[in-house]
């Protein structure tokens, strides 16, 4: 829960400085500065995510997640670890809300790792293991409103990339968090 809330600050922050950098420093038409906005976001958005995931455990994945295959990823994943699953966060701006985000490279090999790892190859917890699931962290920006996001959402890509096989915005998949523990009562005693 932290993690995404902290990654939910730091991405919308982003989001905003890249607009009033972009403002502030360049004397562009509008399609142009939405484009300079558009990768300085992305990059800075990149760049804070991998603060981000560290700063709550997690450990990044460079240049090979696929073991024994020619399957490479290029941009910032995380492996968390649990005590049966781990999960594989990555990052990644949709152009829409609900619209999968481009299949890159990175996003091809994350979606495919449960089917081609092969356990007896993982042998310490930074890697990937077999039973581990691939999750994006999406965030999509409003169209009407420049520097700032319009959704953010926890998505889960099928195999063949062709559909979300879970989606949720941020707020939805929160509300099933509680703020604090809840315990409950004992049985009346009366």
């Amino acid at each position: 829960r932290d993690l995404l809330l902290d990654l939910e600050d730091r991405l919308r922050a982003e989001a905003i400085k890249a607009y009033e950098v972009v403002k502030r420093e360049f004397s562009l038409n509008r399609k142009r500065s939405r484009e300079l906005e558009g990768q300085t976001r992305f990059r800075l958005q990149e760049q804070g995510y991998e603060e981000v995931v560290q700063l709550h455990g997690g450990h990044l994945l460079v240049d090979g997640v696929m073991l024994n295959s020619d399957l490479k990823v290029f941009q910032p994943f995380a492996r968390f670890s649990g005590p049966e699953i781990g999960v594989i966060l990555g990052f990644a701006a949709m152009p829409e809300p609900r619209k999968i985000p481009p299949k890159n490279m990175s996003r091809a090999a994350g979606v495919t790792l449960n089917v081609s790892l092969q356990p007896d190859l993982l042998r310490d917890e930074k890697s990937p293991k077999p039973n581990d699931i691939f999750v994006l962290f999406l965030t999509a920006r409003d169209r009407e409103r420049a520097g700032m996001i319009e959704e953010i959402a926890i998505g889960v890509i099928g195999a063949s990339y062709k559909d979300f096989i879970f989606y949720e915005s941020l707020d939805k998949f929160l509300s099933g968090y509680a703020a604090d523990p809840v315990v409950p009562d004992g049985p009346d005693e009366s």
